[in-house]
């Protein structure tokens, strides 16, 4: 009898794996270090740099769609949309499929083994009742990370799911890296990316699907806010401020550390193949450039003067905005797009995409925020620091180029070096033909 081929699709998203090789033996990473070892191939992606964002190279690798093709250009867009994704074709043909938090992936699943929603789209999760628990209580604490809180009823969600699926080999990571999170939110991003490996891990071994996905961001959160701090970047650009992140911290080495570890639990599966993809990646930012979120969308929006039906945040500085009807959204459209800073005259709002009766809109002042900052071009000047907090310094930007490793049988079917991402979708398909 042949025995079933089973297949792990790690999303890795945006890690640099040329950097990753200047760590490898500085910190003993063996199981980069075997990884590298079968060979590493480049994807590539769309020429415009407006069109290099996960969300929209996720769904070019779930459905082998370029961004032209799909049209999904937005964090939760995909959610009623004909696109098709290899989760429910596989299904399709018999075959079980799990995923835990795919970017921008919609759950069409009819028997899912396993369904956890990434945090920003909003689709159902599998009707189990840790994923239901988990699907919300991680929504929520991704969604509010940057001002630090979270509800009781989520925390003690979170807290019967580390009880339920961390592994005990990891009680004394966990436990280092929350004891040396305050000031250091890169380590509440490990924290997370680490869980959710744990949680992958538990449903992997409860159900044997054929097929399961996991998409961990940690890596992608690092190198936007800390690239600056490691110390094979080129030194001749900006580096952090101090009162930042202390010079003598390298997140990103603490980042390789904690996905070796994660990548060594795959390595190890005899019975299954695996393949490994960032779908793009990121370098060194040139610039100075500071990230702010709303601390309450609505009642900024409100005290803009708006009205708005519904406020959906998505990742760091986007949020949807849903009005009654079009001419509201156009006349929000028009405020937002005037309002500028007191301090140097620069938008803070000068990507709005209008939807018709929603706006998908992002806040891209880019300079440091004072208590002098006021916001101007509404009906009241507000104080722009109440109403914002501090994200980060920007330090990653966006490349085209992502990467790829095979392990096991997956190496007969995987892309060409320098393929689109979007093969990333037959090359799974191909594997299981």
């Amino acid at each position: 009898m042949t025995e079933k081929r089973r297949l792990i699709l790690i999303e890795l998203n945006e890690v640099n794996f040329e950097v990753a090789r200047h760590y490898v033996d500085r910190l003993k990473l063996d199981n980069f270090r075997r990884l590298f070892a079968n060979g590493v191939r480049r994807t590539s992606s769309e020429g415009t740099y407006e069109q290099l964002e996960p969300w929209i190279q996720w769904v070019s690798a779930h459905s082998g769609q370029t961004a032209a093709e799909h049209g999904i250009f937005r964090l939760g867009d995909i959610v009623g949309q004909q696109v098709p994704q290899f989760f429910e074709q596989l299904e399709s043909r018999g075959l079980r499929v799990g995923a835990v938090s795919p970017m921008n992936a919609e759950n069409r699943l009819k028997r899912p083994a396993y369904f956890v929603p990434d945090p920003w789209t909003k689709t159902p999760s599998d009707p189990s009742l840790w994923s239901r628990l988990l699907t919300r209580a991680v929504s929520q604490a991704v969604n509010d990370n940057s001002e630090g809180r979270i509800t009781l009823l989520n925390a003690l969600a979170l807290g019967a799911g580390l009880l339920r699926f961390a592994r005990p080999k990891n009680y004394r990571r966990y436990a280092d890296l929350a004891r040396r999170s305050r000031g250091a939110p890169w380590r509440k991003a490990l924290f997370l990316d680490l869980f959710l490996n744990d949680l992958h891990l538990g449903l992997l071994d409860k159900h044997r699907p054929d097929f399961s996905t996991l998409f961990l961001n940690a890596g992608a959160h690092i190198q936007h806010h800390y690239f600056l701090n490691s110390p094979h970047v080129a030194t001749d650009g900006p580096r952090n401020p101090g009162w930042y992140v202390a010079a003598s911290e390298d997140p990103l080495a603490e980042m390789f550390q904690v996905y070796d570890g994660i990548l060594g639990e795959y390595l190890d599966r005899r019975d299954t193949s695996l393949l490994i993809a960032t779908g793009l990646t990121q370098v060194p930012y040139p610039y100075v450039t500071f990230y702010y979120r709303p601390k309450a969308h609505e009642t900024l929006l409100r005290q803009l003067g708006l009205s708005p039906k519904a406020v959906h945040p998505r990742m760091t500085r986007d949020f949807l905005v849903e009005f009654e009807d079009d001419a509201q959204a156009l006349a929000a459209e028009r405020l937002l797009r005037g309002l500028t800073s007191s301090t140097d005259g620069v938008a803070l709002f000068e990507e709005v995409d209008n939807r018709g009766a929603s706006l998908y809109v992002t806040l891209t002042y880019p300079n440091e925020v004072t208590p002098s900052t006021t916001v101007l071009g509404c009906a009241n000047p507000l104080k722009l620091q109440d109403h914002v907090v501090f994200v980060a310094v920007k330090n990653g930007m966006h490349d085209a180029n992502g990467f790829i490793c095979c392990h096991g049988d997956m190496a007969r079917f995987a892309p060409t070096d320098g393929a689109h991402v979007k093969s990333l979708h037959t090359a799974v398909l191909d594997f299981f033909a």
